[in-house]
């Protein structure tokens, strides 16, 4: 490696705009996070699907139409192969 074109690599502290503070590797003076897996909804559970107008019902539905035909078209080949 040559010398004196690496950044330095030291020991930060992550802070997180819910309060939490971590400490990590890196080589940036300073961390600041607008959300972390202690505050996002994914991780804590929280998430919500969010339904604009029926959407996931809409597909839903679409999607057994499908699972259905599938199942038909599938017990229609084996009839005909038996």
């Amino acid at each position: 490696m040559k010398e004196k074109i690496h950044p330095q690599y030291q020991e930060v502290t992550v802070h997180c705009s819910c309060g939490a503070t971590w400490k990590t590797g890196s080589t940036m003076k300073e961390l600041r996070l607008e959300i972390c897996s202690s505050c996002h909804p994914f991780f804590t559970g929280k998430a919500k699907l969010i339904d604009t107008a029926g959407r996931v019902e809409r597909f839903q539905k679409r999607y057994a139409k499908s699972t259905v035909a599938v199942a038909a078209a599938a017990a229609a080949a084996a009839d005909s192969n038996s």
